[in-house]
């Protein structure tokens, strides 16, 4: 839960939850945090179970763990997903799935 507790996590999750793959640069287009911060904010959430990362060349794929998340604790991951959506100011109807 201490994963879920900071907003820009929130963003993350929210940016990844389009159930595909994304390089971190992509993930964090949208959020304004330093780079140093941001990769914090990845080893958090890895470390946490929320998502796993894959390295090809020097570039950090990410993917949130909806599966297993689900599985364990059903609806947390889409709450915390409709949190990341506010915190980053999106409108529902713009979100489309999370």
């Amino acid at each position: 839960m201490h994963a879920l507790a900071d907003p820009v996590r929130l963003q993350l999750l929210a940016a990844l939850a389009d159930d595909g793959e994304h390089s971190c640069t992509a993930a964090t287009a949208a959020i304004a945090v330093h780079k140093s911060t941001m990769s914090h904010h990845f080893r958090v959430l890895r470390e946490a179970g929320l998502i796993s990362a894959r390295q090809e060349g020097r570039t950090r794929f990410m993917r949130l763990r909806r599966d297993d998340i689900d599985s364990r604790f059903p609806g947390v991951l889409d709450a915390a997903l409709v949190a990341g959506r506010d915190a980053a100011g999106v409108r529902p109807e713009a979100a489309g799935r999370f």
